[in-house]
């Protein structure tokens, strides 16, 4: 096996990549998908952690456009991505991989609350960790919550998984001179205001030293080529 460049990984995933072809609700066919190529980086000897939106179930933005109180819908979405997070351990158990659920909202029905000596407790144990209810707070995104989760447990990187192979200068559907970038600083991202992670989460990766990775989780290879080292997506530094 080739020497790893990352041995402890927090990945980021949206809802949407639970919501299949329509992009809501959770499809048990992408979750199993998902389970595979996290199971996959696993046998590598990688350490995983995760943290998943939850876009597919709840989208925050409805509720305010009719006048709901910003807490109150930023609460439920925390509580989808209970529901993403528990679909997903549900389908990484099946494939044998063992994995534990943390929520940074108490519930201790359905999941461990968040400690983060505990956290990597488990990751050093090989089990995956998947850390639901973004911070727990509200007004802060679960981009932010993964910059947050991957800084407490000293991960070598934030891998933001897409349906897109990088960071582009325009978008690359519409544009077919747009052009990727292998390689970012923090500043460029947030002075060109691309659409990486929001503000808030660049910024903490930013002070914490903590490189993000945009690739393509939806090709086979990009995953485990990254974690060998190879040039895949863009890198932010």
């Amino acid at each position: 096996m080739s020497e790893l460049k990352y041995k402890r990984i927090l990945l980021k995933l949206s809802g949407e990549a639970f919501g299949g072809k329509t992009g809501y609700g959770i499809d048990v066919d992408e979750a199993e998908s998902i389970a595979s190529r996290v199971k996959e980086v696993r046998e590598m000897g990688v350490e995983v952690a995760m943290v998943i939106g939850a876009g597919n179930l709840w989208r925050g933005k409805q509720g305010l456009d009719r006048g709901m109180d910003r807490a109150t819908a930023d609460y439920m979405g925390m509580l989808g991505t209970m529901m993403n997070s528990m679909a997903l351990m549900d389908a990484l158990e099946r494939l044998n991989v063992v994995t534990r659920v943390m929520s940074a909202i108490e519930m201790r029905a359905i999941a461990e609350p968040y400690i983060f000596r505990r956290a990597v407790r488990h990751l050093e144990k090989g089990r995956v960790v998947i850390f639901g209810a973004g911070t727990g707070n509200p007004f802060f995104s679960t981009d932010t919550a993964a910059a947050l989760r991957a800084s407490e447990i000293s991960a070598d990187v934030v891998i933001k998984a897409t349906k897109v192979d990088g960071v582009y200068d325009a978008d690359p559907k519409k544009n077919p001179n747009a052009k990727r970038f292998e390689r970012l600083d923090y500043i460029e991202v947030l002075n060109r205001r691309l659409e990486v992670m929001d503000s808030t989460a660049i910024t903490l990766c930013m002070e914490n030293h903590l490189p993000i990775l945009i690739l393509n989780f939806w090709d086979t290879h990009a995953l485990t080529a990254a974690l060998r080292g190879e040039a895949v997506g863009t890198l932010i530094n």
